[in-house]
């Protein structure tokens, strides 16, 4: 992890999951855990993020580079999650979004966050756009 990505969750986990300065103060983020695609370990970043009903909704846009970041092909490759958003940490399951509601999802990112709108101009690809549903232990209520 590097120092900026540990510096913010100390920042978040300090402010009840608030980023208080930097680039990314007063957006909604979420704290990112996957398990390395080729590693096996955990990996942790930042993320900003929008809500869809219960889901949280994330964009792999690497501020529009044309390649997707490490932590998306990590939950390609291992769809099960944790998130820690608010000072609450949960299991999650990560699912891509195509089509329709790739595009709906993505505005909907644009809408609240407009950077994320200069993005798609940057880059030949198509911003990954991901669904994390929270995983609900059987016989528990959320």
């Amino acid at each position: 992890m590097n120092d900026w990505t540990r510096m913010t969750i100390e920042d978040m986990r300090a402010h009840g999951g608030q980023i208080t300065h930097g680039p990314l103060a007063g957006v909604p983020a979420l704290i990112l855990t996957t398990t390395g695609a080729r590693t096996g370990q955990s990996r942790t970043t930042v993320v900003d993020y929008t809500r869809d009903r219960d889901a949280y909704v994330i964009a792999a846009t690497k501020g529009g580079a044309p390649t997707n970041p490490n932590w998306y092909h990590n939950l390609v490759a291992n769809p099960r999650v944790t998130i820690e958003v608010n000072n609450e940490r949960f299991e999650a399951t990560a699912r891509v979004t195509e089509g329709a509601e790739r595009d709906r999802l993505y505005d909907r990112h644009g809408d609240a966050i407009p950077v994320f709108k200069t993005y798609p101009a940057k880059t030949s690809r198509v911003i990954p756009v991901i669904v994390l549903d929270h995983v609900v232990p059987v016989g528990a209520e959320r």
